[in-house]
């Protein structure tokens, strides 16, 4: 097949697609000149591999051998290649390398290992713990107990049928009668319920329909990898945005791997989430992350820290709620890590508890540990990893020996706290390195990036919910703000260690667009007017408090009544908290209660225009969005518009933001994404690899309310911070930003020009007289 000739290596902005049945590669090629247009370098597509058939995101991979047919094939994508190069524009593709959906029907290497048991030739690409069920994998397929089901099985052809499902038989078992047939299988099927417990092979955080692949494995990674490094060596791929690395037993290991397949030249960026401080691992050969560190910074930025503590004051006082249940958020996120790790990953900790059994069996040194003093272990050190998960290097600094203090608080018997220490070495990997030791460092790791995802990311948020725009992936919902000073400090880190690294503001993982994040965030700086909207809408009882805070705070940020989006919405947030409800122990008269109250208020009433000053707020939210925007586009890193956010985009959480990419009016919006993407192409090495940051620091009594930065003296942009503040205040006044010297055009208007210079300072009443930001082009 025909190569395509290299683009640079670099991308300019990035745009992402959501592939699906609605909105395949040929729809995709239609909007190719649209979205060059806008001055994006390269297309991002959501993965491409083949997967469940009507699948709408494509993380449920079948079959890494061909490119997804319902998408329109291999064909598909190289003519959607061959049109977007004809514009200008590469392809960015996302990589699913963790797990494959577990779907004995669709994954062909799955029916191979449920037919054929461990002497499958696949059977090397699951971590199954054939041991642990009596050598039979366990399938927690059944709507129902085996016994309440069993009438409904059929045979034929080489196979066992239940509802839709397949499942291949053992060679010689099909002429058996039914329970014998059942029991001779390489596999157990069982009730759904028991995947809490009793589940022996690796998942995708706690979702059993997604097996975990090894591929640690050379084979495997070859036979998995083929296709796209085959993809990538004929010009058709440029970028890979690799999905969950947290999940490998080795992410560097693996990242090693694909550079080495891909030639080395393939821009490459992780979805790591970093928490806090964290660094991303600097021998990781990538460009950096997908970009949920920026997005953090951004957001909170934009946030008023003094604002944002009055309004969890507010929150508590109006929820009521236990600091642990929603009352506090440290309290809260621990609590949450507890029931996640003893509940929903009970069967992760069982088995990490079996291999260390096994370890300490195997060596006299270590005999003796209870099987509950190494569960309890596991459970009191998992829970106290602060970040997703510890890598080669720099363990200590996540599983401190503080950590192991505080774990072995559970104990009665400080005898049987020396688990602590034991469990911790083997997840350091000082105490050997046989395969036994290193399947439990990987397995610990992979089982600590689960549990902060699953407690932190879809509990804790969903509880705690003072301010909802600061509940992002990667945020920290306990400290909304991030000072200019620490913003500042992050862009010029990001310019000098990961200038290749993504940035976003939204994407089909956020909870909530940035635009509703935008609306809700202006709420800290107005803490009264949201507890005014609140007594307000009093008269439309609501099961609880805290549905109400959030459901109408989701209601405000949406900005719009509709109970057919907000609707599925709130449902949602009330099972990932698990309060009172949840996804695998729902109350169907409280689900009805909160449905019947967001249809009966939130899903009715238009908030935004409730009243006076909740309709004044309209400016600021406006001056929030577009300065986040502008910000995003024009700081270090390569900027990722996700589809539709060219113009304003209100979307809550998944499937909501997963709708199909449709062309729609320009706004203000689309005019600044133009205006700053046409510059990124046209000036390169301003936002380049070797691309400079330096903050500009204004002067007056509004400075504070200025967001200032140029990037290799070329580039200026300058946005207005907490807008209702500034105005409380008395506006710009004085306030002045002296920009670098030379003569500086407006590139937003076309028309006004500056002067720079130590003598020249610029007012930021005359600079913001037309618009809240301002982007400047040295003439």
């Amino acid at each position: 097949m025909t190569s395509l000739p290299a683009l640079s290596a670099l991308p300019t902005a990035t745009y992402r697609l959501q592939l699906q049945p609605d909105f395949p590669f040929a729809a995709a090629e239609r909007a190719v000149p649209h979205l060059a247009g806008l001055g994006v370098s390269h297309l991002h597509l959501s993965p491409v591999l083949e997967a469940v058939p009507g699948s709408t995101h494509g993380y449920d991979v079948t079959d890494h051998r061909s490119v997804r047919a319902e998408l329109g094939g291999e064909e598909g994508l190289r003519a959607l290649a061959a049109t977007a190069r004809a514009h200008g524009l590469g392809l960015v593709v996302d990589l699913v390398p963790n797990h494959m959906a577990a779907s004995p029907r669709h994954n062909h290497a799955l029916r191979s290992v449920l037919r054929e048991g461990p002497d499958s030739p696949y059977a090397r690409w699951f971590d199954v713990d054939w041991p642990a069920r009596d050598g039979r994998l366990l399938l927690p397929v059944l709507p129902a107990r085996l016994p309440e089901v069993r009438d409904r099985l059929r045979i034929s052809g080489g196979a066992l049928h239940l509802d839709g499902q397949e499942f291949p038989l053992r060679a010689g078992t099909e002429g058996l009668p039914l329970d014998e047939l059942l029991d001779a299988q390489w596999y157990r099927l069982g009730w759904w319920r028991l995947a809490r417990t009793e589940l022996n092979y690796r998942r995708f955080f706690t979702i059993s329909d997604l097996i975990g692949v090894r591929v640690e494995d050379p084979e495997v990674f070859a036979a998995t990898h083929a296709k796209i490094v085959e993809l990538v060596a004929d010009g058709v791929i440029e970028g890979l945005r690799i999905d969950h690395p947290d999940g490998l037993a080795d992410p560097q290991g693996y990242l090693e791997d694909l550079a080495a397949a891909t030639g080395g030249g393939c821009w490459t960026v992780v979805e790591k989430i970093l928490t806090g401080a964290e660094s991303l691992p600097a021998a990781w050969p990538v460009a950096g992350t997908t970009g949920y560190d920026a997005l953090r910074h951004v957001d909170g930025v934009f946030t008023d820290p003094v604002g944002a503590d009055e309004l969890a004051d507010l929150y508590r006082d109006f929820v009521g709620k236990a600091g642990d249940r929603g009352g506090r958020w440290e309290e809260t996120e621990r609590r949450a890590a507890y029931e996640v790790v003893s509940h929903d990953l009970a069967a992760e900790t069982a088995a990490l508890t079996r291999i260390a059994e096994r370890i300490c069996a195997a060596d006299p040194a270590l005999r003796d540990h209870a099987p509950w003093a190494l569960r309890t272990a596991i459970r009191e050190l998992l829970v106290r990893v602060p970040v997703y998960r510890a890598y080669r290097t720099g363990g200590e600094e996540v599983l401190t020996p503080e950590a192991a203090r505080g774990a072995k608080a559970a104990f009665a018997v400080p005898e049987e706290a020396s688990a602590v220490d034991l469990v911790r070495q083997l997840a350091l990997g000082t105490l050997g390195d046989g395969p036994e030791h290193r399947s439990f460092r990987a397995r610990f790791a992979q089982t600590s990036s689960a549990l902060r995802a699953k407690s932190v990311e879809d509990t804790a948020f969903y509880r705690y919910t003072p301010l909802l725009s600061a509940n992002e992936v990667g945020g920290d919902a306990g400290r909304p703000a991030v000072s200019v000073e620490e913003f500042h400090a992050y862009a010029r880190r990001i310019a000098r260690d990961w200038p290749g690294t993504g940035t976003v503001l939204s994407t089909h993982d956020t909870k909530r667009s940035a635009d509703v994040r935008a609306a809700i965030a202006v709420l800290a700086q107005c803490p009264q007017v949201w507890a005014e909207l609140l007594t307000e809408v009093a008269g439309v009882p609501a099961p609880d408090p805290h549905v109400a805070w959030t459901a109408w705070q989701t209601a405000f940020g949406f900005g719009t009544p509709d109970p057919e989006r907000l609707g599925p919405a709130i449902l949602k947030s009330v099972r990932e908290a698990g309060l009172r409800t949840s996804w695998t122990e729902p109350d169907a008269e409280y689900e009805r209660a909160v449905t019947e109250f967001t249809a009966a208020g939130p899903g009715r009433i238009p908030l935004r225009a409730a009243s006076e000053a909740a309709f004044a707020l309209e400016p600021h939210i406006r001056a929030h969005a577009l300065g986040a925007m502008l910000v995003q586009l024009t700081m270090p890193g390569v900027p990722e518009l996700y589809q539709n956010t060219e113009r304003e985009y209100r979307a809550l959480v998944d499937p909501d933001n997963r709708a199909p990419f449709a062309v729609g009016p320009d706004d203000d919006r689309t005019a600044l994404v133009r205006a700053a993407l046409r510059l990124r192409r046209e000036r390169p090495e301003a936002f380049g690899a070797r691309g400079a940051y330096a903050p500009l620091t204004a002067e007056g009594p509004a400075a504070a309310h200025c967001l200032a930065f140029s990037r290799s003296d070329q580039v200026v942009t300058a946005v207005t911070r907490l807008p209702l503040r500034l105005g409380e205040a008395g506006g710009w006044q004085d306030t002045e930003l002296v920009l670098p010297a030379g003569r500086w055009a407006d590139v937003l208007d076309g028309v006004r020009e500056f002067t720079g210079g130590p003598a020249t300072e610029l007012k930021l009443a005359e600079l913001f007289a037309d618009r809240p930001v301002a982007l400047l082009a040295r003439a």
